[in-house]
């Protein structure tokens, strides 16, 4: 009998000390600099149970007397701090961690935008473009490098489907401003009607420039009303132009579309053939770097149809 009185005993010294560690734990973040850090993740390790500091930097747990709290926030090193049979507990946490790597994403193309002007501008080489992407036409070209430009081909929508509208920032095409060498480029005569982008509009026809007479796009990514005028809302799109001189450039491309539904009666083949010949030279003029740069291209492109036939039965 005295072996199993004093067994019981013992279990129950055991649990009680535990029973009475439990406790509450508050403080303050601060960073090296002495000021408070809302929004900090306090939680008490091994477990579940955690919070955040308030604007002020201040917290309050529920934890162990033996327990370690983890603090962390985006930024600092985490620190693992002994909470050490303590009531109040201020942690200062260290900046500057060290990252292995660092990803930048939302540009298709690297080392080609100006980020220490007063805005964005992108710096866009046609040559590297015209030799690594299948894209010939100075619209599809921006639509491939510029997130900020938008332009499709339209269809079934008169004089529209030969002049694609182009939008930056979603836009009209009328507060999209085209430079050539930082002249204004015209406008062409056409109103967007028919239900498509930019409808009752006027933009300009940025497919009338040969892709291979450019030497550079710079695409102003920001509304400059105030510099150029109310047709600048959206942003500028500057093209700079070849100077060589003495230099022959020949392009040619074809393409086409091919699936099942293509060619005639839909029954497979390839339809909407492209083909694109352009023919580039400068020559010098006088003893002072005059040049004169000279491009002719011819631009075909064929319709698709995709449309089908349906047979609706006769009543």
């Amino acid at each position: 009998m005295k072996a199993k009185f004093y067994s019981i005993l013992f279990a129950i010294l055991l649990t009680v000390p535990v029973l009475a560690q439990s406790g509450s734990v508050t403080g303050t973040v601060t960073d090296t600099d002495g000021q408070p850090m809302p929004g900090v993740s306090v939680i008490v390790k091994g477990t579940t149970t955690g919070t955040t500091t308030d604007f002020d930097g201040k917290y309050s747990v529920s934890a162990a007397s033996d327990a370690t709290l983890v603090f962390s926030y985006v930024g600092y090193e985490t620190a693992n701090v002994k909470v050490n049979g303590k009531s109040t507990l201020d942690v200062t946490l260290q900046s500057g961690v060290a990252l292995d790597e660092v990803v930048v994403i939302g540009s298709r193309n690297k080392n080609r935008t100006v980020t220490d002007s007063p805005v964005p501008v992108d710096i866009i080489d046609v040559k590297q473009l015209l030799a690594d992407s299948p894209q010939t036409n100075l619209n599809q070209i921006l639509n491939y490098v510029a997130p900020s430009f938008s332009s499709n081909t339209q269809t079934i929508s008169d004089g529209t489907d030969h002049i694609d509208p182009a939008s930056l920032r979603g836009l009209g095409p009328d507060q999209v401003l085209v430079l050539i060498n930082g002249k204004r480029r015209h406008s062409s005569s056409l109103v967007n009607v028919n239900g498509t982008f930019g409808r009752g509009s006027v933009g300009t026809d940025l497919n009338a420039i040969p892709t291979a007479a450019i030497e550079r796009i710079e695409v102003l990514r920001d509304g400059a009303a105030s510099q150029y005028g109310s047709d600048a809302i959206a942003g500028v799109i500057n093209i700079v132009m070849k100077k060589t001189t003495n230099t022959v450039l020949v392009t040619a491309n074809t393409g086409a579309y091919s699936s099942k539904k293509s060619g005639g009666w839909h029954q497979g083949g390839t339809d909407g053939e492209t083909t694109g010949v352009s023919v580039n030279y400068g020559l010098p003029l006088g003893e002072n770097g005059g040049f004169i740069n000279l491009t002719g291209m011819f631009d075909s492109r064929n319709p698709t149809n995709r449309m089908g036939t349906k047979n609706i039965p006769r009543l």
